[in-house]
């Protein structure tokens, strides 16, 4: 196994380019573990509190499936706390071998990646406005961050993480929230370029602001931008979270792909 990536990687995950999407802009980037044999197995993890990822084929076999469960738990231990992002019968197979060790392991989260090729106007329009974050909104945005985190439990980082992240991105004018008629902010929503893609991320609507289509109306405005500016909108979603998923699909979105979070009960 090599600890670099090359184009054959590239070209590996342009196979699975809607629900590995992450894997390949993140592995341009430092990772603390990057295994690659190039040609049926990639593994990266760039650092708490984020989940390893691991990349195989659809037709892996049993054999490669045990090389990469043991690459995987040998370079981010079952036992410390990682979390791994992997296709269904990949999981099925982590699954069954932790149970061999003696480790219950179990899928965390169901996630469906969507593509955006024609967006539709949404049927209901919301009352308030599109707001494009400032830097008067720092603290704001850190506030979000924290709520978005802390309800679905994952990848949570220190306020001072999301308050850099959040001057970011401002600078980058990538964060948006959606101003209710009392001036405010109800919902966000941002989005970064990822080669030829946008990847729409932090939609979250604020508890006591929801079932009032803010969330269907920020993100079809922001879908636009980014449509606009050349890319085709994409996105993770939680595929138990039904309600939102139909938000998305409303205004165009398309399921390309599915993936899971799994890690120690």
């Amino acid at each position: 196994m090599d600890d670099f990536v090359d184009e054959r990687d590239f070209k590996l995950l342009e196979t699975d380019k809607y629900t590995f999407s992450v894997l390949k802009r993140i592995i341009k980037g430092e990772c603390r573990v990057l295994l690659t044999d190039h040609e049926r197995l990639i593994i990266c993890h760039t650092g708490n509190p984020f989940p390893t990822w691991v990349w195989t084929p659809d037709d892996a076999t049993d054999e490669e499936m045990e090389r990469a469960f043991k690459l995987t738990t040998e370079s981010c231990p079952l036992g410390e706390g990682y979390t791994y992002n992997i296709k269904y019968s990949l999981a099925d197979y982590f699954i069954k071998r932790a149970a061999e060790e003696g480790q219950k392991l179990s899928i965390k989260t169901n996630m469906f990646a969507y593509d955006c090729p024609e967006i539709i106007e949404p049927h209901v329009k919301a009352e308030g406005e599109l707001h494009l974050c400032t830097e008067d909104d720092i603290e704001a945005i850190v506030e979000f961050k924290n709520a978005f985190h802390n309800e679905l439990d994952i990848d949570k980082e220190s306020e001072e993480k999301y308050r850099q992240q959040a001057v970011e991105s401002v600078a980058n004018r990538s964060l948006y929230f959606w101003k209710d008629a009392e001036g405010k902010f109800v919902a966000s929503c941002h989005w970064y370029p990822n080669e030829g893609m946008a990847a729409i991320g932090l939609v979250f609507t604020k508890p006591e602001a929801r079932r009032k289509h803010f969330a269907e109306n920020l993100v079809y405005n922001v879908t636009r931008i980014a449509e606009e500016a050349g890319y085709l909108p994409m996105l993770y979603t939680d595929a138990d979270y039904i309600a939102s998923n139909s938000c998305y699909e409303r205004i165009g979105y398309i399921k390309r792909g599915e993936l899971c979070t799994v890690g120690i009960d």
